[in-house]
């Protein structure tokens, strides 16, 4: 259980700390980083570990990610694994194809292991057409069994600009009960910097037609840091988001990695806000939504005090992963697709990220696993250290201590030193019982947490991650 971290209403917004501070590191949805994950890591051991996993008290409850990599149009800022294509073949070529995986990966676990939590990701997942999109969901049904319960999650990520009403009435039909629409910034000029022009008029449409079919909860996506944004555009995107009321939003700082992200080089580096600009669109964009009654939930994510993800916060059950923040913790989490990750037992697995590698894996019967890894000692007492910090800012010694047969001060000695600057700018306390991040540096989680991380202290990973603010 992680307590809830300090109200923001002191949240710091200090460009000194933020030249300071604002360096790149990992975003922690997973500890190791998949930068650490190897080749030597492959089907084998990605089954022997599905194996254990079902062994007795372990037999964790699932939650499955689906990733489907299809966009019709490049959006240049985008880091994400996707495929640029307009044919309707590739859509049921993909399917088929998960429709494969889904049962060679079912067969790895017990059948009365409970599902409580499905998310679609991309790339575009409504990419699937809706026949499509309900066969892929019927397939996962068949294999696994399903919670009823409330709090069952079922999630997909949406483009307004090419969800139909088709798309809509499917996720009605199939359940869903969450969706995350992707709007960045409502500003014309940015959308065309940024090769997405997506009218607030497409958006509204598209969250009515959610909220219609019994979709429930939704989120929106914004992205802080674009070409030509500017305090007075933003603001207005900000009043637009506002109108629509999502239950969940998601701030992003754009990352500029154009050598690690081909579409990056079409946007000017010159229209970028300089760092002292990304701060105050940060800055205005938490008071704005802290003044319309969101929380600050961790990281770049908000939510209505009704939202399951504030519930938790509260109750200290958040739980963070590749899907982000998430109510549902203590998960086994099985992954589909081209670059899907897998997180079973204690290891973190990974599909190909090229679309041929893991068709051909599937088409000669074999699990597509490409790399990953299996976490020794440390890093699972790491990774539980790092969570503590990434979804309640605060580390209790004696709960770590209890829980690994450790010493709190001698395991971490060398990284509580590492604290002292964190310290001094007040952003962190150190006390024999715990440390406890504060108001002033709740939106430097990622900072506290990297004073943990064993891989950044070895070096070599400079330009692998994205900015901490």
């Amino acid at each position: 259980m992680y307590p809830a971290l300090p109200e923001s209403g002191d949240w710091s917004f200090d460009a000194d700390l933020l030249r300071r501070y604002g360096v790149n590191g990992p975003r922690y949805t997973s500890y190791p980083s998949a930068l650490q994950f190897d080749a030597a890591f492959g089907p084998t051991q990605f089954a022997e570990q599905a194996r254990q996993s079902n062994v007795g008290h372990y037999s964790r409850q699932l939650s499955l990610y689906v990733h489907v990599p299809f966009c019709a149009s490049p959006c240049f800022y985008c880091g994400c694994n996707r495929v640029i294509t307009r044919s309707p073949l590739a859509g049921d070529r993909y399917v088929r194809h998960l429709e494969r995986e889904i049962a060679q990966v079912a067969a790895l676990f017990e059948p009365d292991r409970e599902v409580v939590q499905l998310h679609f990701g991309g790339g575009t997942p409504n990419f699937l057409d809706a026949a499509q999109l309900t066969r892929v969901v019927d397939g996962l049904r068949r294999h696994f069994r399903f919670s009823q319960a409330p709090d069952r999650d079922i999630s997909i990520e949406l483009d307004p600009r090419t969800t139909t009403p088709a798309h809509l009435a499917a996720l009605g039909a199939c359940g869903f009960t969450r969706a995350s629409l992707g709007v960045q910034d409502f500003s014309p000029g940015v959308q065309h910097a940024i090769n997405r022009v997506q009218s607030f008029e497409q958006t509204y449409a598209v969250v009515a037609g959610c909220r219609a079919h019994g979709i429930g909860s939704i989120n929106l996506d914004l992205v802080y840091g674009l070409p030509h944004q500017t305090l007075e555009g933003f603001a207005r995107t900000l009043d637009q988001t506002l109108e629509l009321r999502p239950d969940r939003l998601a701030v992003y700082g754009y990352a500029h990695m154009p050598a690690l992200f081909r579409a990056q080089r079409q946007i000017d580096e010159d229209a970028l806000p300089d760092a002292e600009g990304r701060l105050a669109l940060l800055e205005l964009a938490v008071r704005r939504l802290r003044a319309a009654g969101y929380e600050y939930i961790g990281l770049d994510h908000f939510a209505l005090p009704s939202d399951a993800l504030s519930v938790a916060l509260r109750r200290g059950s958040l739980h963070r992963n590749f899907m982000g923040y998430t109510t549902h913790a203590q998960t086994d989490l099985l992954g589909f697709g081209v670059s899907a990750i897998s997180h079973v037992g204690d290891s973190y697995s990974q599909n190909p990220r090229e679309l041929p590698a893991w068709e051909a894996a599937l088409d000669a019967g074999r699990l597509p696993t490409m790399r990953g890894v299996l976490l020794d000692e440390d890093d699972a007492i790491r990774a539980d250290v790092i969570q503590r910090l990434m979804c309640g800012g605060r580390v209790e010694a004696e709960q770590v201590e209890r829980a690994w047969s450790i010493r709190f001060d001698d395991y971490f000695r060398d990284e509580i030193d590492a604290l002292a600057p964190l310290v001094r700018d007040g952003l962190v306390q150190v006390a024999p019982e715990a440390i406890q991040v504060t108001a002033r540096g709740r939106g430097l989680l990622r900072l506290v947490a990297m004073r943990f991380d064993r891989y950044l202290a070895r070096g070599g990973l400079e330009g692998r991650h994205s900015r901490a603010v």
